[in-house]
């Protein structure tokens, strides 16, 4: 019998086909839920909670509970923080989560970040995941994250999508994702064939004309029109600081910003934002206004709400807002650096912020 069988296999035979079972990645998102008021939220008692505004992650909606005296008889000095899947399209939603203390720049306090262990499913019959013992109050009243009698927590979430199997393509070909971006990074770089070369500060940039044309309708009129710059070999670039300059170039020809440390981000973004409008890049624009929007903080805002009036950004300018009519937040930022250059370049905005904090 054996060898019958291998008499069998041992035949001529087709190319085999093929399929993949997929567990495609996560969709992860995260949502604030500020505190303000807490000393009154004391007291509610054990057990007890206070339900977030619902949110949508991951095509499902959520809340939070938040049980200021502890959700057990063994938590009452602690504050206890639990997820909730408020509303699905599914029985039985896979999900992890982590629940982070911010500081008063909104990010995460490592000491009091914490993730759970492993992915917990959440049920449409009420089923809630969190942490009894997040924090003790007395550590919290303690910490600087809480000031003004306010604090936030930042949950993020991470749901896990059904896996599915798919049949492979028979092809042998694999086709690779583009590089064209590193091509043109590269000589970018290298400077090779470069057509002209700017002048920003005290550092020159060699450049290509057709690339920026490609990309900036105001570079095209420029270098390629009949402006005196489409004939110049060298071109002066005023009001702009060579590395801003340098960081244009960078998205000009990768389509990316590059990699800045995190403590100027936001004052690089917003430098280029400005050269964005002024160039007219609007990807790049839309780029920084979305940075822009996560580090909004007592030292950015002022200036960040100064960019976002005068260049146009609705969005922006709407986010540093919701920042400013917080409890605490504007004091602080009048006291900053930025805040007279607001006052004196947009009087208008300080009128419509005033406003919106009138009772």
């Amino acid at each position: 019998m054996s060898s019958s069988v291998d008499n069998v296999f041992s035949g001529g035979a087709s190319s085999p086909t093929e399929s993949a079972i997929v567990a495609p990645p996560a969709i992860c998102g995260s949502h604030v839920v500020k505190i303000a008021g807490y000393s009154r939220t004391k007291g509610l008692g054990n057990g007890k909670y206070i339900c977030s505004e619902t949110f949508d992650i991951g095509g499902h909606r959520w809340c939070m509970r938040y049980y200021p005296d502890g959700i057990g008889e063994y938590d009452t000095d602690w504050i206890s923080l639990y997820l909730r899947l408020d509303h699905s399209n599914a029985d039985v939603v896979r999900a992890g989560y982590k629940f982070s203390l911010l500081d008063q720049d909104g990010q995460p306090v490592p000491s009091y970040s914490l993730r759970s262990g492993e992915i917990r499913l959440f049920a449409n019959t009420g089923t809630e995941w969190g942490f009894a013992k997040f924090i003790e109050r007395k550590a919290l009243e303690k910490n600087p994250s809480l000031r003004d009698d306010a604090f936030s927590i930042r949950c993020d979430i991470a749901v896990m999508k059904d896996t599915f199997t798919e049949p492979m393509p028979q092809s042998l070909v694999v086709v690779p994702p583009s590089n064209m971006h590193q091509h043109l990074g590269q000589l970018l770089l290298a400077g090779k064939a470069a057509d002209v070369t700017f002048e920003v500060a005290d550092d020159t940039f060699p450049a290509h004309r057709c690339i920026l044309a490609a990309r900036s309708s105001v570079f095209e009129a420029e270098l390629l029109g009949p402006m005196k710059e489409s004939i110049a070999s060298r071109v002066r670039i005023d009001d702009m600081e060579a590395n801003v300059f340098k960081a244009l170039l960078h998205f000009i020809y990768t389509d990316s910003l590059p990699e800045m440390d995190e403590d100027i981000t936001a004052t690089m973004c917003q430098h280029l934002l400005v050269a964005a409008d002024r160039y007219n890049i609007e990807r790049l624009k839309l780029t920084c206004e979305e940075k822009l929007c996560n580090h909004i903080c007592h030292r950015t805002a002022a200036t960040t709400l100064t960019v976002a009036e005068q260049h146009g950004c609705t969005e922006l300018k709407r986010a540093c807002f919701r920042f400013l009519t917080s409890p605490g937040n504007l004091k602080a930022v009048v006291a900053s650096e930025g805040y007279q250059h607001l006052r004196s370049s947009c009087p208008s905005v300080i009128e419509e912020l005033l406003t919106k904090l009138a009772p």
